[in-house]
């Protein structure tokens, strides 16, 4: 049974740092890209990162390049959100999700598995 289990979000003030981890199991996720997603009340899901199976590629919304780094550890089967220069904007919860395929996802409807979510809230 595929399993991703989401850690390290909180509350942050405005400007400062969070990093977000992903755990996988049920399978090797080496084989498949993964993204980060998230909802904030009243929106729709969004896409955040994406990384391929590798590292090689990624791809972020927007909003946010320059300020998160998504990367991944294969040989421990995670991903991670580095986020820097948190804005009020940025808070949601935050989903974990793997891609169909060994490709980098960048919508919701390319991800097979998700994550139950962690909240990151921002005050400013």
């Amino acid at each position: 049974q595929v399993q991703l289990v989401e850690s390290g979000g909180g509350l942050v003030q405005a400007g400062g740092s969070l990093r977000l981890s992903c755990a996988a199991s049920g399978r090797t996720f080496s084989n498949y890209g993964m993204g980060w997603f998230r909802q904030a009340p009243g929106k729709e899901r969004e896409f955040v990162a994406g990384i391929n199976w590798s590292g090689a590629t990624t791809y972020y919304t927007d909003s946010v390049k320059g300020r998160f780094t998504i990367f991944r550890d294969n040989a421990k089967n995670t991903v991670h959100l580095e986020m820097n220069s948190l804005k009020s904007e940025d808070a949601a919860v935050y989903y974990c999700a793997v891609a169909a395929g060994l490709f980098a996802p960048r919508r919701g409807s390319e991800c097979a598995y998700w994550g139950q979510g962690t909240q990151v809230t921002v005050s400013s």
